[in-house]
Order: structure tokens, then sequence, then C-alpha cells
């Protein structure tokens, strides 16, 4: 960037007076007055597209420590609401305690206007500005605010790396002469697809509105508007059409527009924010779906870290690290609630058959941000209602109600997930370590506790600490697991996960190399396709023949028999992560060109071989089930459709479950890691199928398997992690709810631990006085 990077930032120019930008300026100027500042807008001053803007406490907080002024003047517009109406087939369902404060776009924008007048900010309407590059050669600090289209960011693309995720809704921003009296959420079935009415109020009821005014916002699917006619219709047309399938919402009243057009969303993420002396700030470095109302919120908070970082830190190449280590964490975790709900209003139809206060209350939790604890803390009477209509017993939280899989019957919904713990004998027989792991997880209250991965072959092992069922002394070890489990955790079910290692196998233990080859003593892999893991570091695998498929597919029976033998009550068969037969049903890692080969279908049939003969020799009355990796993580790779297939053809051949996993399959994968971020896979599994399916995938928390199972999105809930850090996770977290039911009992040898122990004196006396 051209331009001398000057300490202080006396001279600043702002490029879009959107409130972002306009809060910048008013903060600057208020921390220096004698701060030169420029804001450039290139639309009139009431020009504004959408109508309403919703701010938290949270950020009014912020407003009012940093400019009481500008509060006050918020706080005298600010309609404000607690409830939520969610409208699907006739029936309204409210949840109330939410707390919103709204006000209009315009009315929000001449405040900072008269606000930056006041302290001398210069405001340029109707004028386009310079490019950041000249603005950055005559002032110290140049501030982006120039929205989602940002020609800044797109000018120094090569620095700021944006990347663009278009999605697949079409949505129109319009306005009703009226106040609504909630937010509501509207569903309608309409004659070419589901189409979702978000609306809410901005303005009571005043000389400019004499019923108040509401925003709202029509989106639907890209196809769907298609269908429909949209894409072909004017701004009139559609707000008129959008008018008639809301009629009963609206009372048939008309919807206004202004400059209203139908857009696709945009996620906006870049690599950096500064460069130079130019930062980016609001929607030109990232942006969040409106349906969590975020954007103004958002760029009000930027504006707000970035004073502050300009304030603390005088370098200005200091300043703006500071910025963007504070802001990008707390952004990515909004964009990921962001993508969390947008993905569930992308997919809404595959919930429209759900009962009314079930569709109501994963709605409501969509993002992952709302849950099922603060939900029942912010109105108890809805969640129990919800919990009703689903079958919950009083008193119970709905992680503790049974579940029945197959022909077993599973007592809660917690199940500790297969942990790889590399500590078999090195013939791969377990011993007293997997005792007493399995053990205590089983004492431990989990409905079911699953074996690590246990291999069908010695070649089939992942690293010489694997375990597996191959040979009579290990059936007699596991046998000795399954016993100790049933008897001293009786109701407890146990299962085993059969696999083979495939191209990922002949690597170190974990902690001694993760993936890499051993120093000595490898064996030969195999897999689909000659496709080593890491080219140049793992060895290449051996292409199987048609022949050896059947070699393998006889060791899984003989695996099998021997874990029926064994006790286990449960089998499930591992599809995924990169082994043997996830390698066969990913396109990355199967280029066969026979019958095994191709399309998903041909990619499919050795798995659904290897399921039908198991299943044939696996008694009647235990279930199995399937992990599959519902996507890569990469081009080219297994998608989210393409796992709804696979799940769909396992189903058919007899799964009583999905078990939901994803990635691992390639090294090049990019995951997008968050809170339960694998949850949305299992949940589209369930909902588009009603397949039965486990979610995994960073579900830490008790509330998390309480939203999960009461909103639909999984049956069960497999947790990893947790259960290193807590063998008693289960028990522990149905103490933490007070619950003392037959979905969690305490072992009789640990009932006097079931109650949380005190940490400390909490009876001591409180001071009356206070003398200074």
């Amino acid at each position: 960037m051209a331009g001398e990077v000057r300490v202080g930032a006396r001279k600043v120019a702002v490029i879009g007076g959107g409130p972002g930008g306009l809060y910048a300026a008013v903060l600057l100027k208020r921390l220096d007055p004698a701060r030169d500042i420029t804001v450039w807008e290139r639309n009139a001053p009431d020009d504004t597209f959408g109508f309403g803007v919703v701010l938290s406490d949270e950020t009014l907080g912020g407003i009012e420590h940093a400019d009481p002024e500008v509060h006050h003047a918020l706080r005298r517009e600010f309609v404000r609401w607690d409830d939520i109406d969610i409208v699907h087939r006739g029936h309204t369902l409210t949840s109330g305690g939410h707390g919103f404060a709204a006000l209009g776009r315009r009315t929000l924008l001449r405040i900072l206007h008269e606000r930056c007048r006041s302290l001398g900010v210069r405001l340029n309407f109707r004028t386009e500005a310079p490019p950041a590059a000249a603005l950055a050669a005559s002032h110290d600090l140049v501030i982006a605010a120039d929205g989602v289209h940002s020609p800044t960011r797109t000018a120094h693309a090569d620095v700021f790396g944006p990347s663009l995720t278009t999605h697949r809704c079409r949505y129109i921003w319009l306005a009703a002469d009226f106040a609504f009296d909630a937010f509501r959420f509207e569903i309608a079935e309409a004659e070419h697809g589901v189409v979702q009415l978000h609306g809410y109020p901005y303005a009571g009821a005043g000389p400019e509105h004499p019923d108040g005014a509401s925003t709202v916002i029509v989106e639907m699917r890209e196809e769907v508007w298609r269908r429909a006619g949209l894409d072909r219709c004017d701004e009139r047309e559609s707000a008129e059409w959008c008018a008639k399938v809301f009629s009963d919402a609206l009372s048939g009243r008309p919807l206004r527009s202004n400059n209203s057009a139908w857009i696709a969303f945009r996620t906006v993420v870049n690599d950096r924010w500064s460069h130079g002396n130019t930062v980016l700030l609001g929607d030109a470095a990232h942006t969040a779906h409106f349906s969590i109302g975020s954007g103004t919120k958002l760029a009000v908070e930027d504006a707000l870290a970035l004073a502050a970082c300009l304030e603390e830190n005088p370098a200005l190449p200091d300043a703006l690290a500071a910025y963007e280590a504070e802001r990008r964490p707390v952004v990515a975790s909004t964009q990921r609630a962001a993508r969390a709900s947008l993905a569930w209003f992308e997919d809404l139809a595959q919930y429209a058959d759900q009962p009314p206060r079930r569709f109501a209350f994963n709605l409501l939790t969509r993002s992952r941000r709302v849950t099922h604890d603060n939900l029942r803390l912010r109105d108890p009477a809805f969640v129990a209602a919800v919990e009703e209509e689903a079958g919950v017993p009083p008193g119970t939280p709905p992680m503790f109600t049974p579940f029945r899989l197959g022909g077993l019957t599973l007592r809660n919904r917690v199940v500790v997930s297969p942990m790889d713990m590399y500590s078999a004998d090195g013939n791969g027989t377990p011993g007293d370590f997997h005792l007493v792991h399995l053990g205590a997880r089983a004492l431990g209250g989990a409905g079911l506790v699953m074996t690590e991965m246990v291999c069908v072959s010695p070649e089939g092992r992942i690293t010489p600490g694997c375990t597996g069922l191959y040979a009579p002394e290990h059936e007699t070890a596991w046998r000795r697991v399954t016993d100790f489990v049933h008897a001293q955790s009786p109701g407890t079910a146990i299962g085993v996960q059969l696999g083979h290692s495939g191209r990922k196998g002949s690597t170190r233990l974990m902690w001694e190399g993760i993936d890499q080859p051993l120093p000595e003593g490898n064996w030969p892999v195999v897999a689909p396709s000659a496709l080593p893991y890491r080219p140049g570091v793992n060895q290449v695998p051996h292409a199987l023949t048609e022949p050896e498929l059947g070699v393998i597919r006889d060791q899984f029976i003989r695996s099998a028999r021997s874990a029926a033998r064994a006790g286990f009550d449960l089998l499930e068969l591992h599809c995924a992560h990169g082994y043997l037969l996830s390698g066969f049903l990913s396109p990355l890692t199967n280029r066969r060109t026979d019958a095994y080969g191709g399309d998903l279908a041909a990619r499919l049939r050795f798995p659904l071989e290897v399921f039908d003969a198991v299943r044939a020799v696996w008694p009647d009355d235990r279930p199995m089930t399937v992990r599959i990796s519902a996507t890569d993580w990469a081009e080219g790779g297994t998608t989210a459709e393409d796992s709804v297939e696979i799940a769909r053809a396992f189903a058919a051949h007899g799964a009583a479950a999905i078990d939901v996993s994803t990635g691992q399959v390639v090294p090049h994968e990019q995951p997008e890691y968050g809170r339960s971020y694998q949850t949305p896979f299992a949940d589209r599994i369930r909902n588009r199928l009603g397949v039965p399916v486990i979610a995994v995938g960073a579900v830490s928390s008790w509330d998390d398997v309480n939203s999960l199972v009461l909103a639909g999105r999984a049956d069960l809930c497999a947790l990893a992690r947790p259960h290193l850090y807590d063998p008693h996770w289960t028990l522990h977290a149905a103490a933490e709810q007070n619950y003392a039911g037959p979905g969690a009992p305490w072992p009789l040898p640990y009932q006097a631990g079931s109650r949380t122990p005190p940490t400390g004196r909490t009876d001591a006396p409180k001071p009356r006085l206070r003398l200074g």
C-alpha cells in the first residue's frame, strides 16, 4: 500500500457511510477531537436498503459505555419485545423471554449522521470515495467499511485473501406498515415449495408510521424461487406475490419495497483484515446471515474494537493487529452460528413433518447458540410443552429417555464413542487397560459403550497397538470385558466396532507420530486403488483384486462370529475415516474401473457386500450400525448429498442406525471445526430418510445432547474426549441436572458420591454494614 504508516491515525478516511463506518468515525473523533476524519458515501443521506436493524443488549452496553449520547438517542427510538412466534401448518407457538431491540435503519443512520456533524466529522454524500490506495497515500488510516461488495477488498484481493460463498436461498427485504407484536417466523408450503417469512417490528406508532412498521424478509430455495417465476418478476410484482403468500400474517395488507431485489446471501471471509494502513470493517471483512441478526451488530462491535485498539496501541501496525486478533475469534464464532442457521433454513423442507412443538424448538435452537437449557430458563412452560409432546417423562432431561435400536433398548441417549487406545499387547490382544478403560466408562452411566476399531486381521491394524478379533485369545480377552460390563453395570450395552485399516495401516502409535510409517517392521497395506495416504510418506498400497476382496469379506465374517461369542450387544461396521471400507466409498480414494469403482452405486458395492455378510452371521436380535464419513471436506470427494444416499443404502440392507462422522479420508481436508460441527450431517440423514442416527463431533455438554435429541436432529449422541476427561460424564450430567431416575442409575458402590461434593464453606455471615 502506498503511503507512510503514521503513528496516531490523525487523518482518517472512511469508505462507506453505513452504521459501522459512521460509528467508527464517531468514536475516533470522540477519542481525539483533533483528528481529521472524512466519510465518503456514494448514496444520499436517506438512501438505505432494508428497513429495521436489531441490536443485542451486549452491543448496546458497549455503545453506552463508549458514547452515552448515541446510546441515549437510540434508546428513544427502540422498539422492544420478548416473544418469538413460530407459525406452521395452522399452529402458532410462542416462546418468550428472548429480549430484542430494533429501530429503523434510516433512524439509526440519522442519529449517527447528527453525531458525526456535532463532532466535526466531514460527511461526503453522493460521492464515490477515491480508491483506497490513493487515500492511503494522503491519510494515516483508511477504514474500508464499503460493504459486502467492497471495492477495496476486491482491489487488494491478493493481500486480503477473500473467500466468498454464495448460498442456496433467495431472499428479499420488504416492509409492512404495522408492527408485529413478536419476532415472527412463518412457514408457507406454497404451490412451488416451502417459503419462509422472517418478520420483526422496528417502529412503534408515531407520525411517520401511524400503525408502526415491521421488517419482512421472505426467503426460499433458489429452485422454488425459479419455479414460482420470481426470477421474472419486478420489484412491485415480487412484493405483491409475497403479500399474497403471507396474507394471513399481514391481515391482507400490502408489503412495501425500497429498491428491493431478490438476493442470494454470500458469506465473506478474509485471510487478512488489514493492508498497510488500510483496514476492513463490517461486511467488507465478514458477513453473517440475517437469520441471526448480526450484520449491523458485528459492524458496530468492529468499530468499538478498532477504536479501542487504536487508543491502546500508539503504533498503527500494532493497533490493527490487535483489532484483528480481538475480533476474529468473535466473528468466527458468529459465522459458525450463522452458517448453521442459514443451512437450517435452506433445508427447512426436511423438517416440515415434525410435530408442531418439536418443529418450533428445532427452529429456535437451529444456530446452536440457543440451547435446551437456556431456552428452559427463558420460557420453561414452552420447553415443558415440547418435552410433553415428545413423550419425555416429567422431570426427565431428554438425554435420559430410553431408545430402542433394533432388538436392543438403551436406557439413555449417550454413547461412549469409539476411540483408538493403541494399547494392545502387540499381537492385537486387549488387556487390563481395556478392561479398566471400557469398564470405567460403563460404570459411568452411558447407555452404550463402544470399543475402539477392532481389526479383522493382523495386516488390517492401524498400528501394532491396535486390538483385533482374529485369534482365539482375542475372543477370550474381549469376553472378559463384556462379562464385566454386563455383571457390574447392568443395563449398559457394549458394542464392538469392526474395521480394516486399509491404506492407513502400518503406522506408529498416535503419540509417536500419527499416520507416520513404522521405523521398522512395516507390513504391506491394501486399498481399493494404489494411492498412498501421503505420497512420499506412507507406502503405496496394493490395489485389491476381486479374489482378495473375498478374503477380506471372510475375515469380517470370522470376526463378527467371534464378536457374537464374546458377548457384544451391538456391532458397528467402520466405513469412515479413510480406512478400507471408507476407501471404497470416496471418489478420492477409489479409482477402480471394475464393478467396485465408478459411480456411487458401484463404490458402495463392496462395503454393502461386507455388511450383508456380517449381518447374515450376526445374531438377529442384536443391532448393526454403520459409521460413515458424511463428507471428505475436500473438493471432488464425498458430499453431504452422497452421504444421504450412502445411509439410504445401508439402511435398506438392515442397518439399525447410521453413526455419522466426517473426514479423515484425505490429508488435504479442510474441516469446518466448531461446536457440534458434524451434527448437521446426521440431522440431514435422520430427517430426510427417517433413519435413526448417532451424532458425533465436538458434542461436549449435556445441554448439547438434550438440545439435539429434543429437536429431533439425532437419536443418540456419541462423545469421545468428554469421556476421556471424565469416565463418569453421564452420571455427573444427571447429578448436575438433579436427575435420579432409571436413565442414569448410580452403581451401588458409588451411590454415596451421587451428589456434587461441597467445595468450601458457603454459609458464612454476610457483611451488614459498609463503612467508608
